[in-house]
């Protein structure tokens, strides 16, 4: 994501309450103990500041905590394969807290409305509360759930429960959506930090059912790989409850003072890595505010992350107000860039092998890791879209199949931003030389050696251009160039000349289709 503004919150505006949506009306009880309450949980895979959990809990009754896996209901967005990983042990952390209260994960296989009436029936459940998603096809989805529930007689509630502020409240003076982020974001700090929910999750096991309905076991949904290509996950990620607060305590102590420069760095661990934790609602954006509040609420380094908060709040008002985007261009005369489709460009491109060190390593890193470092991201994105010219929707789509934080709303946002076809967009003529930001950001090659490991003994002066290398310093490195690291794919000049030439030819074109 571009450089974000640094901006001051103001400390006079009260907290906003967070806000929910009763679909149907909430049925008195007919006797004095209440019937029992379904509780959905879908990306909010947490116990604490869990408005739809607190809710339930508040009407008394039992309280069922139920996950439905219906991807076939997510399409053509269904979670990806490291998206698969991740929830697979955030289920199973999720259901050890339940466990350790007295209560534990009902899991069922869908549809999703289908399945909740027919566990309403088997409980006696009267009610159904879950925390609200944006994508469009999820939204979509839980329409026809919330009809399905009401003329089946219970009742369904929902909450915003993985943004600070819902994707429609955030407008301008006319009442539209914004579409710069500076203005976005000043209008969100303006209303001020909205309070983690207080949920008191240890009454659980009071409201425990009895009996409990059946449940799926976890590895029935068969979320793991049956190749193993995930090994190195586990040494990359604790995908827990435990590991979202270890990770978000060890940002605050070691990189949250240095954010502003250290962010930037690949080599070094600068960055918060909270994206997937966040996407899993096992940590949400109120309780991340709420604790850098503690590092002091208008220090520099705290308003410049939280202006990276203020990017996903700003991809899911996108995604709301403009649902087509994760295909389409937000700007219309973007559906005639003369893309140029090249399966063994997109190949070289997903597998490391493009010659560009910097860009090659950060694709490594992300099918090791599930995670690519953000200015990597940028910068490889770059390069596909425009050195080698492939549609936008191709890296959109590798992205959302191996990243474990794999978003829909911020995956959407950043391609969009980099091709220049979307939200306060970096125009298309902005090129990214890989090498210079190789040479500026990882300027001893470390970040390289780590994913590259074929360059490692090569001298920092070469790491990022090893064409440029005297062939007697590159057999000593034991680089053999076309053989054991590729030449690139397109060469430096050659591929920033070829993609401003067909940016200029695309808009003399353009004009005399506006003048018809």
């Amino acid at each position: 994501m571009p450089a974000q503004l640094v901006l001051t919150v103001p400390q006079s505006v009260l907290p906003v309450a967070p806000t929910f949506e009763s679909h149907v009306p909430m049925p008195r009880p007919k006797s004095p103990r209440p019937g029992a309450s379904l509780v959905w949980f879908r990306l909010d895979l947490r116990l604490a500041d869990h408005s739809a959990l607190a809710a339930a809990l508040a009407v008394g009754g039992p309280v069922l905590p139920v996950f439905i896996w219906a991807p076939e209901e997510e399409k053509p967005w269904a979670p990806g394969a490291a998206s698969r990983w991740w929830l697979h042990h955030a289920l199973a952390d999720l259901d050890a807290q339940l466990q350790a209260r007295g209560s534990r994960l009902i899991m069922r296989a869908g549809p999703a409305g289908k399945t909740l009436v027919t566990l309403a029936r088997e409980t006696g459940a009267q009610r159904v509360f879950w925390c609200r998603r944006y994508e469009p096809a999820v939204k979509l989805r839980d329409e026809k759930v919330t009809a399905t529930l009401c003329a089946a007689g219970v009742a369904a509630q929902s909450f915003n429960g993985s943004l600070l502020f819902e994707p429609g409240e955030i407008l301008n003076e006319k009442g539209k959506p914004l579409q710069v982020f500076g203005a976005f974001w000043r209008r969100c700090l303006m209303r001020g930090r909205p309070e983690p929910v207080t949920t008191r999750a240890k009454l659980l096991g009071e409201r425990a059912p009895a009996p409990w309905p059946k449940s799926l076991a976890l590895e029935k949904l068969g979320l793991l790989p049956r190749v193993k290509w995930d090994r190195e996950f586990y040494a990359a990620w604790q995908p827990t409850q435990a590991g979202a607060q270890r990770r978000l305590r060890e940002f605050q102590k070691s990189a949250l003072a240095g954010y502003a420069t250290g962010r930037d760095l690949p080599a070094v661990d600068g960055t918060s890595r909270l994206s997937p934790y966040l996407h899993f609602g096992q940590l949400s954006p109120r309780q991340v505010w709420a604790a850098l509040a503690g590092n002091g609420a208008g220090g520099a380094a705290t308003i410049k992350f939280l202006a990276e908060i203020g990017w996903r709040e700003f991809g899911y008002h996108f995604l709301h107000h403009f649902p087509h985007t994760p295909a389409t261009p937000l700007r219309p005369e973007w559906k005639t860039f003369p893309w140029q489709k090249n399966a063994r460009l997109l190949r070289a491109w997903q597998e490391g092998r493009t010659g560009y060190p910097l860009v090659d390593a950060g694709l490594r890193q992300l099918w090791r890791t599930g995670w690519m470092h953000n200015r990597v991201r940028m910068i490889a994105a770059s390069l596909l879209v425009k050195q080698l010219q492939q549609p936008w929707t191709a890296g959109a789509a590798w992205f959302w199949d191996t990243l474990v934080d794999a978003d829909l709303a911020s995956n959407t946002l950043g391609w969009q931003w980099v091709a220049g076809c979307g939200a306060d967009a970096a125009p298309y003529f902005r090129i990214f030389n890989p090498v210079r930001q190789g040479e500026r950001f990882d300027p001893e090659g470390v970040y390289v050696r780590r994913y590259v490991p074929e360059l490692a003994k090569l001298p920092a002066k070469f790491i990022h251009a090893p064409w440029t290398a005297p062939t007697e310093v590159l057999e000593k490195a034991g680089v053999d160039l076309g053989q054991n690291y590729p030449q690139p794919v397109v060469a430096p000049e050659a591929g920033r000349r070829h993609a401003l030439q067909t940016f200029e030819k695309w808009k003399a074109w353009r004009q005399p289709q506006k003048a018809l």
